[in-house]
């Protein structure tokens, strides 16, 4: 059975009307005094590399104006919901679990009707077990890592029956904690299956505050991208051609990281948790980004990187 669902008060969708006009007209500006607070704590010493893909996508076009506060050139940009493989010596797992078959009566239904067409994917979107199938030398996979709990980042789990998932204890507690789901997140695809919750217990990495070393060799480390979602994280992985960050919805696009701009207010005001934090999130990867590639998930072009970088680096993992 699907689980209840959280609509919008009329309030919210005042406030979200209101914020993308002001958007339009002023943008929110780079907070230079915190910019010039961040500190960079470096990045960690890898003992391995691992292998970073990117799944097959269809992207859909989208106005810049409705992704980065303010921007309008280019006048349209591409959008997908890419996921992505992350193969290591000793495991292989899926990050961002996207789309599921037939997600518009099985994830999509489950929103609140005032973001469904906001949110709605081309038709010929590709579900993540079709593209993970199309793989033919893909690893079998020993879990699924989401970066955070909405819908278009685990809903392809419930076409992926009894893999277990690997998921931030905050983020646990943020979707399931109370009776009914936030917006945005869908509790099915975590039922009946095992979930291994795991907490940002390690040091500082480059300008984000705590982080998780997942093999203890430095190779893939979670770093902690608040405020989309209380329990967003990025994996940041050592490939042979450098440092590599998913940085899931901390931005959907890399001229958000780029020119510090925020989402539209709609759909912005109703995906982000805590905008406050996720502002400054945008903040940590604008620095960030000097010294290792970030890849929103919803990135299309970014996503394709990986594609042509995977095939320039064959080598075996070690």
């Amino acid at each position: 059975m699907s689980e209840p669902v959280r609509n919008p008060s009329l309030f919210q969708c005042c406030a979200a009307a209101t914020s993308s006009l002001a958007g339009v007209l002023r943008p929110r500006p780079i907070d230079q005094r915190f910019l010039r607070s961040l500190t960079d704590a470096g990045l960690p010493t890898p003992e391995r590399t691992v292998r970073v893909r990117a799944l097959a996508q269809v992207p859909r076009s989208v106005p810049t104006a409705a992704v980065v506060e303010g921007v309008f050139t280019p006048k349209r940009i591409d959008s997908s919901l890419t996921s992505f493989v992350v193969e290591h010596p000793e495991a292989a797992f899926v990050v961002d679990p996207s789309y599921c078959v037939d997600a518009e009566h099985r994830a999509i239904a489950q929103l609140p009707s005032l973001l469904r067409p906001a949110v709605r994917p081309p038709a010929d979107t590709i579900p993540t077990v079709t593209a993970l199938r199309a793989e033919t030398d893909l690893p079998a996979l020993d879990f699924a890592l989401p970066t955070h709990a909405h819908w278009d980042h685990v809903c392809g789990l419930l076409d992926l029956p009894g893999l277990p998932v690997h998921l931030h204890s905050v983020e646990r507690e943020w979707v399931t904690g109370k009776p009914v789901a936030p917006v945005g997140g869908v509790r099915d695809a975590l039922l009946d299956r095992p979930v291994v919750e795991y907490d940002l217990d390690g040091p500082p990495v480059l300008t984000f505050a705590r982080s998780r070393d997942l093999f203890g060799d430095g190779s893939v480390v979670l770093v902690d991208l608040a405020g989309h979602t209380p329990g967003s994280v990025g994996v940041l992985a050592h490939t042979a051609r450098g440092w590599v960050l998913l940085a899931g919805d901390a931005a959907w696009h890399a001229l958000q990281i780029e020119k510090v701009r925020q989402k539209a207010g709609f759909p912005g005001l109703f995906v982000d948790d805590d905008r406050e934090l996720t502002f400054k999130t945008l903040h940590r990867l604008h620095l960030a980004q000097r010294v290792i590639r970030v890849v929103p998930t919803h990135d299309h072009a970014a996503a394709q990187h990986l594609v042509t970088a995977r095939r320039e680096a064959a080598e075996p993992l070690a």
